[in-house]
């Protein structure tokens, strides 16, 4: 792929995606966008990937959404516009391989997209979250509402309505669970490929069945879910037995977080 406003590169089944707009602090644009809708269709399709890390280039920022400079293009009529999750986010794309995000500097607005869709979110200790829109005058409505479904909903109204005048910091994002680790900035991007590539060595049917049947249940009851969650289970395990055998797994190599 020739990609400008990214960087993609594929590892030992690993997928990294580097925003890399570092000049506009790594904010989103049409060219992403449609980057972006080329990227999850070929991860979706491409069997040796397994996992992907998500992460942004330069010192101040993971992400501050969308340019504001340029813009996204928009149809003239209004019931004819898209929201731009749907090049963005991987789950509207139906992507179940696990996304892990990497944070740091700011992620305001936009980047919500990324994040919400997030299954293991881990941030720097530099990182500050924030949502600018009714700051500007703007309905804050389809960040929040994803973000909503991963933390609670107190903490999602503080953040849409305080808007500039308030930043979560790295320690209250972990309080309140939006990530699940802090770390030294040196050390984020590597953490991140190794969160990854240990979940790349375990049977992908077993993820990313795991992956989907726990995100669509977000979208039903809890008596849908677990039923639709029994079948998953029998698709990804078509006999009735796990892929490995289980006195092959090693035991005892874990870590205390």
């Amino acid at each position: 792929m020739e990609l400008k406003t990214v960087l993609f590169e594929v590892t030992d089944h690993v997928a990294t995606i580097t925003l890399n707009r570092p000049q506009a602090m790594n904010s989103f644009n049409q060219e992403m966008l449609e980057e972006f809708a080329l990227i999850w269709r070929t991860v979706k399709a491409d069997d040796d990937v397994r996992v992907v890390v998500l992460r942004g280039s330069g010192d101040r920022a993971f992400s501050t959404g969308m340019d504001v400079k340029e813009g996204i293009d928009r149809h003239s009529n209004v019931w004819s516009q898209t929201d731009p999750g749907e090049f963005l986010s991987p789950k509207l794309n139906q992507v179940w391989k696990p996304l892990v995000c990497a944070v740091h500097g700011m992620a305001a607005g936009g980047a919500f997209y990324w994040l919400n869709e997030a299954d293991i979110l881990i941030c720097s200790d530099d990182a500050t979250f924030f949502d600018p829109h009714v700051s500007y005058g703007l309905t804050a409505a389809l960040e929040p509402i994803g973000l909503a479904r991963r933390i609670p909903l107190g903490e999602t109204l503080r953040i849409a309505l305080l808007g500039l005048d308030e930043r979560v910091s790295a320690a209250r994002a972990l309080q309140i669970g939006l990530v699940s680790e802090v770390l030294p900035g040196g050390q984020l991007w590597d953490r991140a490929d190794e969160i990854a590539r240990i979940i790349a060595a375990k049977p992908p049917a077993a993820i990313q069945g795991t992956v989907r049947a726990i995100w669509e249940s977000l979208d039903s009851t809890r008596t849908q879910a677990l039923r639709t969650g029994l079948s998953y289970t029998q698709i990804g395990n078509p006999v009735g037995k796990a892929e490995v055998d289980r006195t092959a797994v090693p035991r005892g190599r874990w870590t205390l977080r």
